[in-house]
Formats: structure tokens, C-alpha cells, sequence
């Protein structure tokens, strides 16, 4: 959904190269229903007794029990539907309740200076959670200077992301989605209680 320049160097802390594969994951459910291919590889996962483990695991177990024709329906039904979807998963409208806020022009800014922008053809705004899922992983990379990770987390996706991923968990349309909103809600408070550590 984005393309950037490519520079900052590479990541070589194995927690933050974690975090942006599960960021980066996130992104992708957010912005496309899985094909066959990658709800064979989440079929696959195993987690542990942490919480992010659990998240894991219950991600592979709603993989298992769908197919990518169901999960096809299920993303139109929550985020394009015929009109609109379940869900608006944005910043301006979960911080303003309206679309093309300040909380994009401010997210933006952000990104000009980092010279992220949007791919061709992409018609959705920047402010949307699974592009801030993609620029948080690009940023846990090391693939763009001139902004710590934690810093873009705390302006862009601390004030709302994890009152988004609820809503998913907890969407009436939601299958195999509830578990792509816990496993994002597990996600932003780990981020959050790690921000707020001394």
C-alpha cells in the first residue's frame, strides 16, 4: 500500500524484527483478504502461553476452519460493503468521527518527511490502520531515517489503533477477522505497555 525510499539500515535487534513481521502481517490482513496461499502458511503457526503466543494461535485456528472465498466475503462485509463496510478503520474517524481529519494531515506530514508515500493506485488514505500497521513495520526495519518507531507509534496509532482492532474483534460480520482483531489489540497494548516502561 505504500512505497518509500528504501534507506536506513538494517534491523538487527531480534525482538524489533519480530515486532515488524507481526506489524507487517497486520498490515497485510488490513489491507487485502488472505488468498489460499497465505491462510495456509497462518493454518501453519503455533504459539505459546504469552499472550501474543495465544493471539497466534488463535489467528492459525480461524486460518484453518476458513477459506480465501469466505474471507473475501467477510473483508468486503467489514470494510467495503455496498455503501461502506462495518468498520472505517481510520485515524481521523476513530479520533474526530469523520473522514480526511487533521489526524491524516498530521500522519502526512509524517510521512513526507520520511518519504513514504502512497502506491499508484491506491485509493485509500494514508490514515488507515493497515497502512500505519505497514509503516510501523518499515520503521521497526530500519527502512526509513528521521523517525524512531515508538515515536510514530505514540502520535499515529497509540490514540486509536487499539479501540479499532476491538471493534473488529467484536464485529458482527467477523470470522476469521475476530482473531486478526485480537491479535492486533494483544499487539497495541504489549506496544503500549512497553512505552510506558522507565
Amino acid at each position: 500500500m505504500m512505497r518509500s525510499p528504501g534507506s536506513g539500515t538494517e534491523v538487527t535487534d531480534p525482538l524489533d524484527a519480530e515486532r515488524s513481521r507481526l506489524f507487517a502481517l497486520l498490515g497485510r490482513l488490513l489491507t487485502a483478504a488472505p488468498d489460499a496461499a497465505l491462510l495456509g502458511r497462518l493454518a501453519a503457526l503455533r504459539g505459546d502461553a504469552s499472550p501474543i503466543g495465544q493471539g497466534l494461535a488463535g489467528l492459525a485456528e480461524a486460518a484453518a476452519r476458513t477459506d480465501a472465498a469466505r474471507a473475501e466475503r467477510e473483508y468486503f462485509a467489514l470494510f467495503i460493503g455496498v455503501g461502506r463496510g462495518e468498520l472505517l478503520p481510520y485515524a481521523s474517524y476513530y479520533l474526530t468521527g469523520f473522514l480526511h481529519e487533521r489526524p491524516l494531515a498530521e500522519l502526512r506530514a509524517t510521512l513526507a518527511a520520511l518519504g513514504i508515500t502512497r502506491a499508484q493506485g491506491v485509493a485509500e488514505p494514508e490514515d488507515h490502520l493497515g497502512f500505519c500497521c505497514e509503516v510501523m513495520a518499515g520503521l521497526l526495519e530500519r527502512r526509513f531515517g528521521g523517525l524512531d518507531a515508538g515515536e510514530f507509534f505514540a502520535r499515529h496509532l497509540a490514540p486509536w489503533a487499539k479501540r479499532c482492532f476491538a471493534d473488529l474483534e467484536a464485529a458482527q460480520a467477523a470470522d476469521f477477522y475476530r482473531s486478526v482483531g485480537a491479535l492486533g489489540r494483544i499487539t497495541i497494548e504489549i506496544e503500549q505497555a512497553a512505552a510506558a516502561l522507565p
